[in-house]
């Protein structure tokens, strides 16, 4: 199974949806997104991933299942410094502290610990595993069984906060760290693959990161002609 990620285009917070160029980002995702067979199409609640979405689901005919666990994370806390932003904590773990991912428990620093992000985190690895679930593999430890009859492609429209921790999650990497280590772009492609062997453990496979590509020229003249 091939799940491709998404992230959402240049938005306007303020009004939760997208930009102009934002919207051209959307059209030139969908565009690139057509060939590659997906069947399925899931997105966050929030305007500004819907409204990627819908590019794609338009030019393929699909509908979008909204997943309401999906949407962007909170962060923050009493006493948590640079307002429990995690991508900027995970930077000062690593730039200050030399703090040690692979060996301590990122969930136990200050920076984390009465961080709201931390119950997000929670939240959306467990609703990831239920999504996973459903599509038949089950996360076990490290290593997924897989119960899959078949091969598909879905797609999973998210935000740069929850979309790191389903990451983080579904690799069994710390989250701050991939906070850091793995940015994305606005309409990013990112894909996993999760071989189909029935009654086997197997593990996913990053097949492509930040793909960008089709946002390079960013342009809707580019778009419209392409």
């Amino acid at each position: 199974m091939r799940i491709l990620f998404i992230r959402h285009g240049e938005p306007d917070y303020k009004n939760d949806c997208l930009t102009a160029n934002g919207r051209a980002q959307a059209a030139a995702a969908a565009a690139r997104l057509k060939r590659e067979g997906i069947t399925k199409i899931f997105s966050s609640p929030n305007g500004r991933a819907k409204e990627t979405a819908s590019y794609t689901a338009d030019l393929l005919g699909l509908p979008v299942t909204v997943l309401e666990w999906l949407h962007e994370i909170d962060w923050g806390g009493p006493g948590v410094p640079a307002d429990g932003h995690p991508w900027t904590l995970g930077d000062k773990m690593i730039e200050e502290d030399d703090f040690d991912f692979f060996r301590e428990d990122w969930r136990k620093h200050p920076f984390f610990a009465k961080n709201k992000a931390l119950a997000c985190y929670d939240r959306v690895a467990k609703e990831a595993d239920g999504l996973l679930a459903a599509h038949g593999f089950r996360h076990e430890g490290t290593r997924f069984f897989c119960e899959a009859e078949e091969e598909e492609t879905i797609a999973v429209f998210y935000h740069g906060g929850s979309g790191a921790c389903v990451l983080a999650h579904l690799l069994s990497l710390p989250f701050p760290y991939v906070c850091v280590v793995f940015p994305y772009g606005l309409t990013s492609i990112s894909e996993l693959a999760f071989p189909v062997k029935k009654q086997a453990y197997v593990h996913p496979h990053v097949q492509l990161f930040n793909d960008v590509a089709h946002v390079t020229v960013g342009d809707a003249a580019w778009v419209a002609e392409n």
